[in-house]
């Protein structure tokens, strides 16, 4: 039985090499999210129980829309990020492949939808 560090005991056991750059995205998206709401709160915020003429003037601006926009896609994006962590830490086998790509899918056509309509409000 020779020496082993622990190092060389762990060595090619699970790592995929990907979690500082999973721990970054997740943080950046938090940080950009941190900064976002409040501003998307200023925007929306003044528009609950204003009428439908009202919002879409509001959002027809380009600073507005843009904060929306943002906010919609980043939370999109980070949903997407913890969402896949949650899958990974608590579904196994094939299920786990499928929720990933299932969840991807929903996050992306969120944001999709998110863009095209407000597009449609701004234009």
């Amino acid at each position: 039985m020779g020496y082993m560090t622990d190092r060389k005991r762990v060595e090619g056991l699970g790592s995929a090499h990907t979690g500082t750059h999973h721990f970054w995205s997740m943080t950046v998206t938090s940080v950009a999210l941190l900064v976002l709401t409040p501003f998307f709160l200023a925007v929306i915020g003044p528009l609950l129980g204003a009428t439908h003429a009202e919002v879409v003037a509001s959002l027809g601006r380009p600073i507005p829309a843009l904060v929306v926009a943002a906010f919609l896609v980043v939370g999109m994006h980070h949903f997407r990020l913890g969402v896949t962590t949650l899958i990974e830490d608590y579904v196994q086998g094939l299920a786990r492949k499928i929720w990933i790509i299932a969840m991807t899918i929903v996050s992306y056509a969120i944001a999709a939808a998110g863009i095209v309509a407000l597009a449609q409000i701004a234009l």
